[in-house]
């Protein structure tokens, strides 16, 4: 038995190879499937490890009280009218609550920030005092976050984003050097490490850079807008508790009654979370259904083509069955022949996509995972296997005799 199928095998290989260029046609469908499969995987993989990285590297134990609500149904209007969060607000929570770790002020403004020649466009710059870096889990490429002095007079300092450092200096250390945001000049003194790229603007540290609140206020008369209360809490068992001690609190500064709604919103990154996951969800969904289709069309070539070929060997098939073949090696030659001609093409596929997955990790991570390595070779497996089934059972079927006298 093991001889015949290793025969059945050679006439396999012997018969994709008199027909290369049909077999590579064939297996175009498997190509387009298999790489499209691979290539959202890693993908997406690659984008998910990135916005892990980049939320963990805000915490995933912090709160963030602002006048409107992240993701809400409730009308926008109602969220507009509220009173506006000031810094003395931040001042009052500050001094009641004693639950969290540490509580800053939050102030964005969208600025130009401007080395030499180079200019970076449409950078978010967030304002705080030097118990922002507690409630985050940044790292330092180089330099240092500003000190309270700093914080506390309003100093032109400047914390640079890990992408923000590299568009205006490149390979120069930045440290020291004066930076030009809005037109005023700020000094560097720190450098973050890369925090997580997919993140988007307010959320994406690496785009950002930090400076003094009050320096802020000074230079761009934002302390009439309302500002964001970042509190982180101990640990996440007490995130809760940290939760519900702000939410009293800040009622308390704002000296709302009982039967009172809140005026504010406390904000959570499970929201953001959650969009995060529904979004690559529907992408996922829509990259398995072009990949479905993908496969399927291969399928249905592969299966195309071995029915062409099983009319084309008929004479053969009839002198195999006539020196003893039986009907399930017969079988066994044809879907061995499917499979190998689905393999090659999904080998490819996987080639083309892990080439393609280096190129596009220049613009969004990208994460090849074994997983995915395994799951394209099965795919490409299963597809010959099946899309050969009809033409192997056709070919099995066919009558010696007549076999024979087929011309």
């Amino acid at each position: 038995m093991f001889s015949k199928l290793k025969e059945s095998f050679f006439i396999s290989i012997s018969a994709i190879l008199a027909n290369k260029m049909r077999s590579f046609l064939t297996t175009l469908g498997i190509i387009i499937g298999v790489c499209s499969v691979v290539l959202m995987s890693t993908a997406i993989k690659g984008v998910d490890n990135s916005f892990q990285q980049g939320i963990s590297s805000l915490g995933s134990d912090v709160l963030y009280i602002d006048k409107f609500a992240w993701f809400s149904s409730e009308e926008f209007w109602k969220m507009r009218n509220r009173p506006n969060i000031t810094y003395e607000d931040y001042e009052k929570f500050k001094s009641l609550v004693n639950l969290p770790l540490a509580v800053a002020p939050q102030a964005i403004s969208v600025r130009n920030i401007k080395f030499r020649e180079k200019t970076a466009e449409a950078i978010f710059v967030t304002g705080s005092t030097t118990e922002y870096l507690e409630t985050t889990n940044f790292s330092f490429k180089s330099g240092r976050f500003f000190s309270e002095i700093e914080s506390e007079s309003g100093r032109d300092v400047v914390v640079l984003g890990y992408d923000i450092a590299e568009t205006l200096f490149g390979n120069i250390d930045p440290i020291g050097s004066i930076v030009k945001i809005g037109g005023f000049n700020y000094q560097v003194v720190g450098v973050l490490n890369k925090q997580g790229s997919n993140l988007l603007g307010a959320f994406n540290p690496d785009r950002q850079v930090y400076v003094p609140i009050k320096s802020l206020f000074r230079h761009f008369g934002l302390s009439w807008r309302s500002i964001t209360i970042v509190v982180r809490a101990k640990n996440s068992q007490l995130l809760e508790e940290t939760k519900i001690e702000a939410e009293q609190v800040m009622r308390q500064v704002r000296r709302l009654k009982a039967y009172e709604s809140s005026d504010f919103s406390i904000n959570q990154q499970e929201g953001l979370i959650q969009i995060y996951k529904n979004t690559v969800g529907v992408i996922q969904i829509g990259g398995l259904f072009i990949t479905g289709l993908s496969l399927f069309v291969g399928a249905i070539g592969i299966m195309n083509i071995m029915f062409v070929s099983v009319k084309e060997r008929t004479r053969e098939i009839g002198i195999r069955k006539a020196i003893g073949a039986t009907k399930r090696i017969i079988m066994a030659q044809f879907l061995m022949e499917s499979s190998i001609i689905s393999m090659i093409g999904g080998l490819i596929g996987l080639f083309f996509a892990i080439v393609l997955s280096y190129v596009i990790d220049q613009f969004i991570p990208t994460s090849v995972q074994i997983s995915a390595v395994l799951i394209a070779i099965v795919i490409s497996l299963l597809t010959g296997i099946l899309s050969g089934l009809a033409p192997a059972y056709s070919a099995a079927k066919l009558d010696p005799v007549e076999s024979l006298r087929y011309e």
